[in-house]
């Protein structure tokens, strides 16, 4: 990196994946306890909770990796 410290932009790209996977898997959470009263075809896979889970990983994953190339 440089004499400055910049942090790369995957650091602030898994940032944004972990807090939005973090949003989504919320959501997901709170609707399977508290389904909506239209449902939609594929609403039995639970797609939020799936998403959620997956950007937290690739998210965490890249934050976790950059945040060591950055110090």
């Amino acid at each position: 990196m440089s004499e400055h410290g910049m942090k790369p932009i995957w650091y602030f790209v898994g940032l944004i994946l972990l807090v939005t996977g973090c949003l989504i898997l919320g959501s997901g959470i709170y609707q399977l306890y508290d389904p909506p009263l239209v449902k939609t075809v594929l609403a039995d896979t639970h797609p939020n909770i799936w998403w959620g889970s997956l950007m937290i990983i690739f998210g965490g994953g890249m934050f976790l990796k950059t945040r060591k190339q950055s110090r």
